[in-house]
């Protein structure tokens, strides 16, 4: 019978099985995903470095750029709250590839907007517009990114995609490191000015469009079908919006709590990060005698871009690596609980490495590990977390989890940031202290999940063998 089936495979699949266990029929669709997650994750790449460079030179008196990039990342939390609870209604009036080609069209405009505004192109610094970016940017990372998966784990059944969301996977962290390393090259070759790389973004969001509505159109086995609203109505959430479905639900609420501890413990990470970087930059302003107001923007904005394009690149390759060869054998072998306890293991080892040595070079390095970590294995089990749930959870609860609740730990970072520099006047050193306790309860709480995960899966096999 496994010869038979490996006989009716086409030569893409045969090709595909090298990564994960695919069969006959299930490729095309599967690559139209991989591909598709691929070009949302590079047009990504090529925002996100400028998203670092304009906040770098953002300032506001009274407060260290560290402290602006925290705080700014709160006000993210703060509108996402609106904007997740009229998505929600929008994906219940809505077919899903209507919903996602308008909402990733909305963000298309928003990149041309931003291009016209970035400094020294119409205006020399609009003031705020730095800010007005990095919010932008933040809630374009998270929901255009959720926005895919939830569409992807929609797509498939449970065991169509532990099979197959790996693979995906892969296209994730592919786009991811191609994005990155394009940027690189872009900025320190100056091909191009760093702000056009906004325009050119909007190329493979443009094809990404295409490849959802080829990937709806076919369904996971080519099977043609027409567009049609998914069964999320607000009856599915007992009337209640989008947030009060979450809190009301074990499973989603759990699910939550862990999304905002893995933001919280990465987003301190990245701020202390940033800090140290801005220091170092800092000191070669200084040992170059740069002192000409637009002169030091420029050399701050081009260093700041030049350092994450280089970062990014190598957490990206990395994460390749990881999705490519490790997180579908982790699953098949390990199950869900190993995948999912994975992150708050390392992060557990990387922070306190750095709190023992908080200097760039081991801070640089750990975070590598723990980012490359979270964008490979972890972001299979996060949406191996979702398979178990039904078509509502997926398209009214998980954009919430994975943008606001994500959101919400960059706040409660940026208070963080916060108390630690106004009032406890902390060292680096001790943050990275406050972060290791965090990890601790992340673990505790991530725990619960995979226990509560094994329920709902046993649950829906007895439903499914009734």
């Amino acid at each position: 019978m496994h010869a038979e089936r490996r006989s009716r495979l086409s030569a893409l699949e045969r090709v595909l099985r090298i990564f994960t266990d695919i069969r006959a029929g299930e490729g095309p669709t599967s690559l139209a995903l991989f591909a598709n997650v691929f070009l949302i994750l590079c047009a990504y790449y090529f925002i996100k470095p400028l998203r670092e460079s304009w906040i770098a030179v953002s300032d506001i008196r009274g407060l260290s750029k560290m402290e602006v990039k925290a705080y700014s990342s709160f006000g993210q939390s703060l509108l996402l709250a609106g904007i997740v609870s009229y998505y929600g209604r929008l994906s219940a009036r809505w077919p899903r590839r209507t919903l996602i080609t308008r909402a990733t069209l909305a963000c298309m405009a928003c990149l041309v907007v931003f291009w016209m505004l970035q400094p020294g192109f119409i205006l020399a610094n609009l003031p705020g517009s730095g800010i007005a970016f990095y919010l932008w940017v933040g809630m374009f990372g998270v929901f255009i990114v959720a926005q895919f998966w939830a569409f992807a784990a929609d797509l498939y059944a449970d065991e169509r995609g532990q099979r197959l969301l790996p693979l995906i996977g892969i296209g994730a962290t592919a786009g991811a490191a191609a994005g990155s390393f394009l940027t690189e090259q872009l900025v320190r070759s100056r091909w191009v000015d760093s702000g056009m790389l906004l325009l050119l973004a909007n190329a493979p969001l443009a094809l990404s469009i295409a490849l959802t509505r080829i990937a709806d159109a076919r369904g996971p086995l080519g099977t043609p079908k027409h567009e049609r609203v998914r069964p999320t109505a607000p009856a599915a959430a007992d009337g209640h919006g989008a947030l009060v479905f979450v809190l009301r639900h074990r499973y989603l609420f759990a699910a939550a709590l862990v999304a905002l501890l893995t933001s919280w413990v990465n987003t301190n990470g990245e701020n202390l990060l940033f800090r140290v970087v801005q220091e170092g930059l800092e000191q070669e302003r200084q040992a170059k005698g740069i002192t000409d107001p637009a002169a030091t923007i420029g050399f701050v904005r081009a260093g700041t871009a030049a350092f994450y394009g280089d970062y990014y690149f190598w957490v990206n390759v990395s994460a390749l690596v990881l999705q490519a060869i490790v997180a579908s054998r982790l699953l098949k072998y390990g199950g869900f609980g190993v995948i999912f306890l994975m992150l708050p293991t390392i992060a557990l080892v990387s922070y306190s490495s750095m709190a023992i040595i908080p200097l760039l070079w081991m801070v640089r390095l750990m975070k590598i590990a723990d980012n490359s970590v979270d964008y490979s294995i972890n972001n299979t089990a996060r949406q191996v977390l979702w398979l178990p749930t039904t078509a509502a959870m997926k398209y009214k609860a998980k954009p919430v989890v994975d943008s606001l609740f994500v959101r919400l730990g960059d706040g409660c970072a940026a208070l963080t940031v916060l108390v630690g520099v106004q009032v406890l006047h902390l060292s680096t050193r001790h943050f990275f202290y406050v972060t290791v306790a965090l990890v601790l309860l992340w673990l505790v709480m991530a725990a619960g999940i995979v226990r509560e995960h094994r329920r709902l899966v046993a649950a829906r096999s007895g439903t499914a063998a009734a």
